[in-house]
């Protein structure tokens, strides 16, 4: 009985891409950049199943070049916003996504941008490879305290409630603002009634926003006005929440004191983009999942929700569950 055809946009780790393998006949994509268009547009043509990055635009013109007989997509990733779900649900094929899995690595890797935006740390290193540091001084490179603050999380999903968690060993005061999250007592997280209480009492911001057509640009001019002027600004979800512009305002007139970013729109960031030359703005090359266990264990579940699709079977992680109603 021959294998189910499948495209792999990209090189995922041998954890799943090893299951992959055994299973399906797989054209595997093996540069570093994504495919373009033009050749993801051929590479689909007569498979079964799809297995994507974030960075692989999945729409009803990818879907039709692939054709009728396509039965899956398995994105390797817990967001799904490079794929038109609608487009997939009307055609009756099914969306796998990864959630769960890394949870607790992007938690912890918010905190690293936060602690280390609120402590200069980049800034300290830049300092002392530039050869500046000439002694200990009382006043040098001073940050902000995080003990007793308030962080704000704008998000209470999985990331948003393990980063709260975190917030309880440093003593801070812990509030949110998402009216679909259900209350977790035992956090001692408190909800806010609006977005403007949240960024008037917090001095750190947290994302942990889907991007949508609401959110989009959501962290704009009016946004950081709000934010008191010593407060630091976390995103770790998207990269367009972010308006960059408006951001890279408020940084350089000092409207608050820093940001730290995982993600930016675009990605990469091009090597002129104004944010890059201002000390305050600490920028990651969205490696906040980027431990080995959550990278492996994403590429497991992509794999475990191709291989149920391409068996007619539910999928452990499925975005549109009422393609199975239909």
């Amino acid at each position: 009985m021959p294998k189910p055809k499948v495209f792999v946009t990209r090189l995922i780790r041998d954890k799943g891409l090893d299951l992959v393998k055994d299973f399906c006949e797989a054209d595997i994509w093996p540069e570093e950049l994504p495919p373009s268009r033009e050749v993801l547009l051929e590479k689909v043509r007569g498979v079964e199943g799809i297995v994507c990055l974030l960075t692989d635009k999945i729409d009803a013109v990818v879907l039709d070049a692939a054709g009728g007989q396509l039965k899956v997509i398995s994105n390797h990733a817990v967001g799904f916003d490079n794929v038109v779900v609608a487009d997939a649900t009307v055609r009756g094929i099914p969306v796998g996504n990864t959630p769960g899995i890394l949870t607790d690595a992007t938690a912890d890797f918010t905190f690293t941008l936060l602690m280390a935006a609120a402590r200069r740390l980049t800034e300290a290193e830049r300092y002392l490879r530039a050869g500046q540091w000439v002694t200990w001084g009382p006043s040098t490179l001073l940050g902000m305290d995080m003990v007793g603050k308030t962080l704000g999380l704008v998000g209470f999903g999985r990331i948003g409630r393990a980063v709260a968690k975190r917030a309880r060993g440093f003593e801070m005061r812990v509030i949110y603002f998402d009216p679909q999250a259900a209350p977790v007592p035992e956090l001692k997280a408190t909800p806010v009634e609006s977005l403007d209480v949240l960024l008037r009492e917090s001095d750190f911001v947290s994302l942990h926003t889907p991007l949508t057509a609401e959110t989009r640009y959501m962290v704009n001019a009016d946004f950081l006005s709000k934010m008191k002027p010593n407060a630091v600004l976390v995103n770790t979800s998207r990269g367009g929440v972010v308006d960059q512009e408006a951001l890279y305002d408020a940084l350089k007139a000092k409207r608050i004191f820093a940001a730290a970013l995982d993600v930016t729109d675009p990605e990469p960031l091009p090597l002129d983009c104004p944010l890059l030359r201002l000390e305050n703005c600490l920028i990651a090359p969205h490696i906040a999942s980027a431990s080995t266990y959550s990278r492996d264990m994403m590429a497991y579940l992509s794999a475990q929700n191709l291989i149920a699709g391409l068996k007619g079977e539910r999928l452990p992680h499925c975005v549109n569950p009422e393609v199975y109603e239909r």
